[in-house]
């Protein structure tokens, strides 16, 4: 697969709301980039790191929702400050791709867009705990509200929905439309991927969509 050369690794974001199917196309991908003797770590947000990890049971649990917006905004922050300087940048510096399960678009659609967290609140965020790092290409996995609560569902089984998973279907579809408008507003690195499709179609078209996005200027 024809690639520019990277003075580090390579970073790939997936995005998308509740049961887009990220992790099912982040192994997918995972594979294929192994099989091609590419390097790759695979991680997520919140989350990735120890100290994130425990920010994220902190974060699905909903005490964030509890204290506030911002204050939530402030505990994705952390876990992201820790994910990025324990996992992230090392791995980019050792020339791996990074594969990540969410990233700071997450945070712009749920807690900036949906939340209605003050803009300006975001950017310092961002500034402080990615600088300028971001992703080569970040896929946005849409899938229709119902189609994606319908597969988290099934996905969780008997267990309590998370923090996210129990919002309403006005938030999902408000979620949608955020990432929607993100993609449209970042074309040259965002690339939206109609997610309501077998599994194995959806990974080809990410595989397709992959090298031109890594050669564009």
């Amino acid at each position: 697969m024809p690639t520019q050369d990277h003075p580090r690794g390579v970073f790939v974001t997936f995005e998308g709301g509740e049961g887009s199917g990220k992790s099912t196309q982040i192994k997918l991908l995972a594979e294929r980039l192994a099989r091609d003797g590419r390097d790759v770590v695979v991680t997520r947000e919140p989350g990735g790191s120890p100290g994130a990890e425990i920010l994220r049971h902190v974060i699905l649990s909903g005490v964030g929702k509890l204290l506030g917006a911002e204050a939530e905004t402030l505990l994705f922050a952390a876990a992201r400050d820790d994910h990025v300087r324990a996992v992230i940048a090392p791995a980019l510096a050792r020339g791996q791709w990074v594969l990540c399960d969410r990233f700071f678009d997450s945070t712009r659609a749920y807690q900036g867009r949906v939340g209605g967290v003050d803009r300006a609140l975001m950017e310092s965020l961002q500034r402080v705990t990615i600088g300028d790092l971001k992703p080569d290409v970040t896929f946005i996995l849409d899938v229709p509200v119902e189609v994606g609560m319908r597969r988290a569902t099934a996905r969780r089984g008997a267990a309590a929905p998370d923090r996210f998973e129990a919002e309403t279907i006005a938030f999902h579809q408000a979620l949608r439309d955020a990432y929607q408008a993100i993609a449209a507003a970042e074309p040259a690195r965002c690339v939206l991927i109609d997610a309501d499709r077998d599994a194995d179609t959806v990974a080809a078209a990410i595989w397709s969509a992959l090298p031109a996005r890594l050669t564009s200027p």
